[in-house]
């Protein structure tokens, strides 16, 4: 009889993964660090996974800045890892029939309920734009969209077929949300951070940072080969691999001091009216 005390349970950190394809050079590279079977990964959208953080049925999870920036309290953000842009990012957009100018009183179609590009889009159209459509949430598929609304915000990988594939072959503008508010603000903007539950952290603070460093090392090693992601992903998508090595570098994976700022100007702007405060604190991850 083996009288030898018991190895006690290890659990893996439970980690979210964003199924779109702006998430994959984060992710591709961990099987190529060996740090993939470390973790306990669920597959599933930005919103489940928000609400799955935020509920603590994760540790530590991709969350969408909105979502972020309400439960900001409960969170800590891991530096210099987000999902965001400097300019253009391809994959979040309003698709319009008529300039933007004239959409006041309008019908615009939400095609996703990602309230962060349409808490984005709700302000550009406000406050550039000058104008307060008529907004409703549908199904993101833009030809049914455009039967009964003059414009559609779409993002992820709909949003990519619709701005590359089906815009232009139905003649309809394609307006990028983040182009639009670098032209406004100068700034970049983030549409998702990396963060862990403070509990979490403060449990488990070793096994956090190093989910931290294997996401780091997972996107340095994407953009590298960056082409060979981009070869890969292409056979099961219906996009060339060339669209989508431009599009893994056009996003910005980085959350530095220029991406910060492009957090506290947009939570100044919509915070009172969003669920959060204008001056929110955001936690980031000590090393």
């Amino acid at each position: 009889m083996d009288n030898s005390p018991e190895t006690p349970q290890r659990n893996r950190p439970r980690v979210g993964h964003i199924q779109f394809l702006n998430c994959m050079p984060l992710y591709w590279g961990l099987a190529r660090t060996g740090t993939l079977l470390d973790l306990e990964l669920t597959k599933d959208t930005p919103e489940k996974l928000s609400e799955s953080l935020v509920q603590g049925d994760l540790d530590i999870a991709p969350i969408t800045l909105v979502e972020f920036l309400k439960a900001a309290d409960q969170l800590v953000a891991f530096p210099d890892l987000a999902v965001g842009c400097d300019g253009p990012v391809m994959s979040c957009v309003i698709v319009s029939q008529v300039p933007l100018d004239q959409l006041d009183g309008r019908r615009v179609a939400l095609g996703s309920t990602s309230r962060t590009s349409v808490r984005l889009a709700q302000l550009l159209l406000a406050d550039r734009f000058g104008v307060q459509p008529d907004y409703y949430t549908c199904p993101p598929d833009l030809g049914l969209m455009m039967q009964d609304a003059d414009a559609a915000v779409l993002i992820g990988d709909a949003a990519l077929r619709a701005n590359l594939h089906d815009a232009p072959r139905l003649g309809l503008q394609v307006h990028d949300l983040g182009a639009l508010w670098k032209e406004w603000t100068g700034l970049p903007f983030v549409f998702a951070v990396w963060a862990a539950r403070k509990d979490y952290a403060e449990r488990e603070p070793l096994i956090t940072r190093k989910v931290h460093e294997a996401f780091l090392a997972s996107r340095d090693v994407s953009l590298e080969e960056v082409t060979k992601v981009a070869e890969q992903a292409s056979r099961w998508e219906v996009f060339d691999e060339q669209v989508l090595e431009r599009y893994f570098t056009t996003l910005d994976f980085r959350f530095g001091a220029r991406q910060l700022e492009g957090v506290t100007e947009f939570a100044r702007r919509v915070g009172p009216t969003t669920g959060f405060a204008a001056d929110v604190r955001v936690d980031l991850l000590q090393p």
